[in-house]
């Protein structure tokens, strides 16, 4: 596909992956660049809304990593944020940033993209429905940064469970279980904080894991535990980093059996963390019990795996989501669920060039802050200063074989990323910027 010289490009999502995006574009002079988003305002899932069916955080949702790693870059948070801000404050920060650097222009909100088909020439397009009825567009690029949290994933299990059933996607607040039996099944950041949030209204609290998870807690030694691993991947050699990380975490936290947890079996950098200070404390408090994975369903009877059964009138998932991009041609995104996505710095399709996706990883710490810098190497390259690798395929393959650490093959990790080694990742592909 040629250069075109006023390229038209297309962002889809108004979240903070998309409005940093729309900002890098726009600041390498593409001006000719609309951001669609299907919802009433920026913000993307930060936005919270009662809708049952729209994804939103939840009324109580702080952030997981601290401030230090949750600004962007070239944008610090308000000096008096705390150190994890309330998804309202978070929100007031994106905006803010949409303000600061003039994106509203760029955005169309209430406009969802229908399908996005390459057409023979390269070009792409689109279907979008607005306010003012379906139309069709044409771009020269397609930038995604919709994420990876839209597609519920909910396990299969033997028998039927004949009460209420939720996704983490579908909650919002815990009034509504009020006095109700409930069962939380996951051990992320989601179902730990749910599972803590309808404690403190329900009759019953427990909390399902298959197998044992790292949890820690968000502060350690009056600091972020983000801040401190961040100064120990400075210092420390990298193979001191896993067994130093475990050693502060039995002395934080203690073994897992006194919470009446399983043990991990992996490393502590090895599988996402679910960083979370309230379910440790929920723990031992007893407001939150454990259970071990699920065996099978009895109408309203839960067996679980070590023999134990109860009744519960409320199950809520919180286990995770699939990658889906329902827009486009399956065959673009035909990657295996548990395997990373086969793209060159988890953004550039090995087969087409003018595809990028933004913010489409996990790692520990902050997604948008190095979705900041992906979204430059795009910008970047549509403006022909940064020229995309004759050797993609390559290192896609590479990039696959040599994670950053041995993560546990699951769809939870097919997207995980340390966040300082992809970040150095990222800026060294800046290094061939022309002037």
């Amino acid at each position: 596909m040629n250069r075109r010289a006023d390229p038209r490009v297309c962002v889809i999502g108004a979240g903070p992956c998309g409005l940093t995006t729309v900002k890098n574009l726009v600041a390498e002079g593409l001006v000719n660049t609309v951001c669609y988003d299907d919802g009433e305002a920026i913000g993307g899932n930060w936005v919270f809304t009662d809708n049952p069916g729209r994804v939103s955080v939840y009324e109580s949702t702080h952030i997981i990593s601290s401030k230090s790693y949750s600004d962007f870059e070239d944008f610090p948070m308000p000096v008096d944020y705390p150190d994890f801000p309330s998804h309202r404050q978070m929100l007031a920060y994106f905006q803010d940033y949409a303000a600061h650097f003039k994106l509203a222009p760029f955005i169309e909100l209430r406009t969802r993209v229908e399908r996005a088909i390459r057409r023979d020439d390269g070009r792409w397009s689109l279907r979008v429905s607005g306010p003012a009825g379906p139309r069709d567009e044409v771009f020269d690029h397609l930038l995604i940064c919709t994420g990876h949290h839209r597609e519920p994933y909910i396990p299969d299990y033997p028998g039927k469970f004949t009460g209420q059933v939720l996704h983490s996607r579908d909650f919002k607040r815990a009034d509504p279980f009020r006095d109700q039996r409930v069962l939380v099944v996951g051990a992320g950041n989601s179902a730990c904080d749910i599972a803590v949030d309808v404690a403190r209204v329900a009759a019953r609290s427990c909390l399902s894991m298959r197998r044992g998870q790292y949890l820690i807690p968000k502060i350690v030694f009056g600091r972020p535990i983000d801040v401190l691993f961040a100064r120990a991947k400075r210092k420390l050699p990298r193979f001191l980093l896993q067994p130093i990380l475990g050693a502060l975490l039995r002395l934080s936290v203690g073994p897992y059996a006194k919470y009446g947890l399983q043990q991990p079996e992996s490393g502590p950098l090895e599988m996402h963390p679910t960083l979370n200070s309230n379910i440790l404390n929920a723990l031992r408090h007893g407001t939150v019990t454990p259970r071990v994975g699920i065996e099978r369903f009895d109408g309203n009877a839960v067996h679980f795996r070590d023999g134990t059964i109860e009744t519960f009138d409320v199950l809520i998932y919180g286990t995770g989501f699939r990658i889906s991009f329902p827009f486009l041609d399956k065959a673009l995104v035909d990657w295996d669920p548990v395997r990373p996505p086969p793209l060159y710095l988890k953004m550039m399709h090995r087969a087409v060039p003018n595809l990028y996706f933004i913010g489409l990883f996990q790692p520990i710490g902050c997604i948008w802050r190095l979705a900041d810098h992906q979204a430059r190497i795009a910008a970047l390259q549509i403006a022909g200063r940064l020229e995309r690798p004759a050797d993609i395929a390559a290192r896609v393959d590479h990039e696959i074989k040599a994670p950053h650490w041995h993560f546990d093959v699951t769809p939870r990790h097919a997207v995980e990323v340390d966040y300082h080694d992809f970040r150095r990742e990222l800026l060294a592909e800046f290094e061939g910027v022309r002037a």
